[in-house]
């Protein structure tokens, strides 16, 4: 895990080093253990190319130094990430002839970059962004994982290209000024995030999940190779014998292989079924205890670490808890949003933090739950949304005259049945699908927002509202093509590597997704039970307690702290005269919002941490 930044500028344009150097500074926090540059010109002199990669070292700690080049020195590479199949692919490359100087998963890239050219991205398995300079044909070839767990952002002006794992690597480069762009914010509005491939920065975008870019003499291409498997309809196919245990089997196996490291490991556990699976499946490889990390908060209604304590004597791990405070949240917010070059989407943001931080302080890499719920069907939306036709096929006035104001009228702890009803009634599919996890519809951002429209340029459904495919399948796509990558796993990443921590996520492997992709919907949601394969496979290993709960999640009291120590600091940064963004909003619509929430007649929670970190963000850039 590392972090890793380049550019190729023209020959005209004097600083690269200082330029590489700044980069550098900007994402120490994500390798502290080393620095490495390379610095390269094309044959006629017209372009010079630098990269820059700094390391947390995880796997081969002495030899694994970056930029890591073949024999001849003509093919270079800076590599973030892992690659999980590094050693039955590195077996197949010496087969083929090559020959290793190193025992680091990053060699087994170059030389299949160089056996197979651009399709060497077919061949890995694992999380990984990476660039390669080839001196040969005087190409650079990037490219991220099929999920997006390791992100690359991209800038281009004028013949200039840089890129880095982190926005404020660009940002460190004289020629990018922190602009926001108008049409993001309108997009943040209703997302809670930025959907790819936009940033809130103008001019600078995220490549794609499963997407290579290659530059050529100045010229910038870029290619889809993957997208994931529930975007088409599931092709028929006989099962296997017992398709639980082949689902377990294979999870067993995504586990073990992210347990190869030169390195102290340990896991994340809150306590739920996917951290508790992750925690019971390391169990069976470890030689020795497990070191388990939980968070919870003052707030007893809010704190799993019952649940966790229940998994961590049941499995014998060396278990750390840690506890969070509102006095931490207001003390961290702008520290989180530097660190994630953006708004804080969700409060959770801030226990993984501290999480990390705690974790780092005995291990340097963590297993971790995430990606089971988007891969396995494991929200209420996932039960919900198999509804929604037959809800809109309803009367409309029996919908929107009776149904809807008698669920709106109901108290917050049947927040759950509200936000369906809200949801399935909008009957837009590309409307619908961000609004499950967002913030508001098109009619609430109309009421609320008063800056314009912008024309969209972009498919807000993904390509997903594929009306052969199943409404799981529908769904699911959505999530994996854009809540995951632009929300979770970027959440995921920042949180961690701000503690130059690495974080791998079993069920985010492509093969695992691949397979239960390949059974009938009712194998992930049956009736209303989520995640079913999962709870089936776990049987064997959990307490029915923990099989049988339901989705909680990092939950943060946020609703009580609006109310409570956190109403003035809420106050003063919407409404304040020192606000950036009060100008984005109807003031009156604004007040009846924040007047909603603090006299407790709604829970706007989700609405006012989102517009509340987007003014943080603009102190913190504009």
């Amino acid at each position: 895990m590392c972090g890793i930044a380049g550019l190729i500028f023209p020959s005209s344009v004097a600083g690269l080093p200082a330029a590489l150097d700044a980069m550098g500074r900007a994402i120490a926090h994500r390798g502290p253990d080393d620095t490495g540059v390379l610095q390269a010109a094309t044959a006629d002199g017209a372009w010079q190319v630098g990269l820059l990669h700094r390391r947390l070292s995880i796997i081969d700690i002495a030899t694994g130094h970056q930029p890591l080049g073949n024999a001849d020195g003509d093919v270079q590479i800076i590599f973030n990430g892992e690659i999980y199949n590094f050693q039955p692919l590195r077996d197949e490359l010496i087969a083929l002839g090559h020959h290793f100087r190193t025992a680091s998963d990053t060699e087994t890239i170059v030389h299949a970059y160089v056996q197979w050219g651009e399709d060497c991205v077919q061949h890995f398995r694992g999380m990984f962004a990476f660039a390669i300079w080839d001196a040969r044909n005087e190409r650079l070839f990037m490219a991220r994982d099929p999920f997006g767990k390791k992100p690359l952002f991209l800038w281009q002006q004028e013949g200039k290209l840089a890129f880095g794992s982190e926005i404020k690597a660009l940002l460190a480069l004289p020629d990018v000024a922190p602009q926001a762009d108008q049409a993001a914010i309108w997009d943040y509005f209703a997302y809670r995030y930025v959907p790819g491939p936009a940033t809130l920065f103008q001019g600078i975008r995220k490549l794609a999940p499963g997407s290579t870019a290659t530059w050529e003499n100045g010229v910038l291409r870029e290619r889809v190779y993957y997208t994931p498997p529930d975007s088409r309809p599931r092709a028929a196919a006989p099962l296997p014998a017992d398709p639980v245990a082949t689902f377990l089997d294979k999870l067993d196996e995504s586990v073990r292989i992210r347990m190869i490291s030169d390195v102290p490991f340990g896991a994340f556990l809150s306590g739920g079924i996917d951290s508790s699976a992750v925690v019971a499946l390391m169990s069976r490889h470890a030689g020795v205890p497990v070191k388990t990390f939980s968070v919870g908060f003052k707030e007893g209604g809010f704190s799993e670490l019952a649940y966790a304590a229940d998994i961590a004597r049941q499995f014998s791990t060396e278990h750390h808890e840690l506890e969070v405070s509102v006095d931490q949240v207001i003390a961290l917010l702008p520290d989180l949003v530097r660190f994630r070059d953006a708004p804080v989407a969700e409060p959770s943001d801030i226990p993984i933090y501290l999480l990390a931080k705690e974790s780092r302080k005995t291990v340097k890499m963590v297993l971790t739950g995430e990606g089971s719920d988007e891969i396995l069907g494991g929200y209420p939306k996932h039960v919900y949304e198999r509804y929604a036709g037959n809800y809109q096929m309803l009367p409309g006035l029996l919908r929107r005259g009776l149904i809807e104001p008698a669920i709106g009228a109901l108290p917050y702890r049947f927040r759950r049945a509200k936000t369906a009803i809200v949801n399935l009634g909008l009957e837009a599919f590309d409307e619908r699908m961000p609004r499950w996890f967002g913030m508001m519809s098109d009619q609430e951002r109309a009421r609320l927002v008063a800056m314009p429209a912008p024309a969209r340029q972009r498919d807000p459904s993904l390509g997903c509202g594929n009306g052969d495919n199943s409404a799981l399948r529908r769904i699911l796509c959505f999530d994996q093509l854009s809540w995951l990558p632009d929300n979770l796993l970027e959440r995921g990443d920042r949180m961690t590597m701000a503690a130059s921590l690495e974080a791998r996520m079993p069920f985010m492997d492509h093969e695992l997704a691949a397979y239960v992709a390949s059974l009938p919907d009712d194998y992930r949601v049956r009736g209303r039970t989520t995640k079913w394969i999962l709870r089936e496979a776990m049987k064997q290993l959990l307490p029915e307690n923990i099989l049988s709960r339901p989705k909680v999640g990092f939950r943060v009291p946020v609703n009580e702290w609006f109310r409570g120590p956190m109403k003035d600091y809420l106050y003063d940064h919407l409404t304040g005269a020192d606000s950036r963004t009060r100008h984005y909003y109807h003031a009156a619509a604004l007040q009846q919002v924040l007047a909603e929430h603090v006299a407790g007649r709604q829970n706007h929670e989700k609405l006012l941490w989102s517009l509340l970190t987007l003014e943080i963000w603009h102190r913190q850039y504009l």
